[in-house]
């Protein structure tokens, strides 16, 4: 940890400065944590009252915040500035390449790219590539002939089966699977025979996978995900899908088989998706969402199953007031004199 000025940050991520530049400056922390000596983040004007409330000695905002009183430093995109201040504050550090530890097992026709670090007990298969300044964590397994491209990153126990591929700048947390045999079974004289899953699986470029995630290989083709989309932890992604550029796939989602989505489609928390459909561009799907047929893109959708979120609002709305119409219905019969049939 080191100290520095409020001045010399507000040169360090070129803002603007507002109020005592010489004050020391320590740390930097949020704003319910900062105390006095600390840096904060305020990211827009809704936090304003987080501001007047704060023991930060400084506060990193958006150049139409004032500071009321408050030294703050002005920036066009607080949260990238913030994170930057944090970043040196702390003495974070670029990653130095370590070379191949001598506990790892790479087959001699493995190719590891310059620059690369792969970590202890690390296994690498007959004719799999890793490109330059790679990052491979401890216990890290891929199979034979995969393709992993540049300045990626894969977290310890990540696995990797035979024949994958994974772009540039993709980044797989601890514990996730790429290319495990989908699901797939048919029924012959009483019994479920596994159908071979033949295909593979290919992440495009700047993709993040979260822990314990999963996405199982093709049947005969490659499941795909697509450019800068970024899954949360614990995401499964069946076999034969094809999910679309730059998606926000969010914990627990679960995506069955041959499923489609177009760009920029958003699944909240524990989504389901059925196989066979096909979600459009841009859709945005509320948590617990279930999807059971094509959905239009550029909506918003709820429930399960899915359907447009003012008209989903319309059905709850109403079933809190059931009990309510269902006691005004029996007083409306009685008057009238209908009885129930037994």
């Amino acid at each position: 940890m080191s100290n520095t000025t409020v001045r010399a940050l507000a040169e360090l991520v070129q803002g603007q400065l507002h109020g005592d530049g010489d004050q020391v400056i320590t740390d930097a922390r949020s704003v319910t944590e900062a105390r006095a000596g600390h840096i904060t983040l305020i990211e827009n004007e809704k936090q304003l009252r987080q501001l007047a409330q704060t023991q930060a000695t400084a506060a990193v905002v958006p150049t139409a915040v004032e500071g009321n009183g408050h030294t703050v430093i002005k920036v066009k995109d607080p949260l990238a500035a913030f994170i930057f201040i944090l970043q040196h504050l702390r003495g974070h550090k670029a990653v130095t390449p370590g070379g191949i530890d001598p506990r790892a097992v790479v087959h001699p026709t493995a190719i590891i790219g310059p620059d690369a670090t792969v970590g202890p007990f690390v296994s690498i298969g007959e004719g799999t590539t890793v490109g330059a300044r790679c990052r491979i964590f401890p216990g890290v397994v891929l199979g034979c002939h995969c393709r992993i491209g540049d300045d990626v990153t894969l977290y310890p126990h990540v696995v990797v089966y035979d024949n994958c591929i994974l772009g540039n700048r993709v980044i797989v947390h601890a514990h996730a699977v790429i290319g495990a045999d989908g699901f797939g079974y048919r029924q012959q004289k009483g019994q479920h025979i596994k159908v071979p899953q033949l295909g593979h699986v290919e992440i495009s470029d700047d993709v993040e996978i979260g822990a314990c995630s999963t996405v199982d290989r093709g049947t005969f083709d490659a499941t795909r995900v697509g450019q800068g989309t970024k899954i949360d932890n614990l995401v499964m992604i069946g076999h034969n899908c094809q999910i679309g550029p730059y998606n926000l796939l969010v914990s627990q989602v679960g995506i069955a088989g041959s499923s489609t989505t177009g760009a920029y489609v958003v699944l909240a928390g524990q989504v389901g998706v059925a196989d066979h459909v096909t979600i459009g561009d841009g859709a945005v799907l509320g948590a617990r969402s279930g999807v059971g047929s094509d959905l239009n893109g550029g909506a918003r959708y709820l429930g399960a199953p899915a359907m447009p979120e003012q008209e989903q609002k319309r059905i709850l709305v109403s079933l809190h007031k059931l009990p309510e119409m269902r006691r005004d219905l029996q007083k409306i019969k009685s008057q009238l004199g209908i009885i129930d049939a037994a």
